[in-house]
């Protein structure tokens, strides 16, 4: 899965334009439904909040039950409780947190309020870095940002083509595989610099309002940096780690 938080650096390049496997046709179906792409996004588009937030509880629970999870009980969960104290609902936004037990340093959202974090991320940074990282996937949330990432998964993928053409209801077409792809697919979703800068912005603002230290937004991105570079070429529009860090270090100084 890719470092939605810091930026991808591998074969994500390919995993957005793939689609998934085409289902089956059943017999009656719009087979030019099924062709047209367009239709595909178009219907990604509209998408209803109570059809997106459907599609987005089973496709973290799809999620959840590939990733291990740390227990409840685990230092990881009780410290991510604390630090998420009074977040429970943000501009209106539901949100649940948890933890996957996995070393990369890494953390994403989906648009139905889900943010999980990876214990690798937790083991590397801060308290106040790690509330930072929370604020800002939560500015992705409340921004619209996942929801327009979800879009585009949801669009890329064939079994969506299959669903309209069918008439299935949205989220009950598709089966446990495909869920597990959209997921991915989201997970592994490109936000554009714009995009990043407005969460980042919007994370600073949040620590403020609590008042947290918005700095560490600094240590935590230079942590990103000396781990896994500044290197932003595969998508020239991404901002690297460490060209976030300076643009929040000019801002807050």
């Amino acid at each position: 899965m890719q470092l939605s938080f810091l930026g991808r650096k591998t074969s994500c390049v390919l995993g957005l334009a793939a689609t998934l496997a085409v289902s089956g046709c059943q017999s009656g179906a719009d087979l030019g439904g099924l062709m047209s792409a367009g239709a595909g996004m178009a219907g990604a588009a509209t998408m209803s909040d109570q059809q997106m937030q459907q599609l987005g509880d089973q496709t973290i629970a799809q999620l959840d039950s590939e990733n291990q999870l740390v227990a409840s009980n685990s230092q990881y969960a009780q410290r991510l409780e604390d630090l998420t104290q009074g977040w429970e609902v943000v501009d209106g936004n539901t949100l649940d947190f948890n933890v996957y037990q996995v070393p990369e340093m890494n953390a994403f959202a989906v648009p139905n309020g889900s943010i999980r974090l990876y214990s690798g991320l937790m083991d590397e940074m801060t308290d106040d870095e790690v509330r930072y990282v929370i604020a800002h996937e939560i500015g992705h949330v409340a921004l619209g940002h996942s929801k327009r990432a979800f879009q585009v998964a949801y669009a890329a993928s064939a079994a969506r083509e299959a669903a309209a053409a069918s008439g299935s209801s949205t989220a009950a077409a598709l089966s446990s595989s495909e869920l597990g792809d959209l997921g991915e697919k989201l997970v592994n979703a490109q936000f554009s610099q714009r995009q990043e800068n407005e969460a980042d912005d919007y994370a600073i603002e949040l620590l403020k309002e609590h008042d947290m230290d918005a700095e560490t937004s600094i240590t935590a991105l230079r942590k990103l940096e000396a781990k896994y570079g500044n290197d932003s070429s595969f998508f020239s529009s991404h901002p690297a780690a460490g060209d976030r860090a300076n643009r929040l270090q000019s801002t807050l100084n």
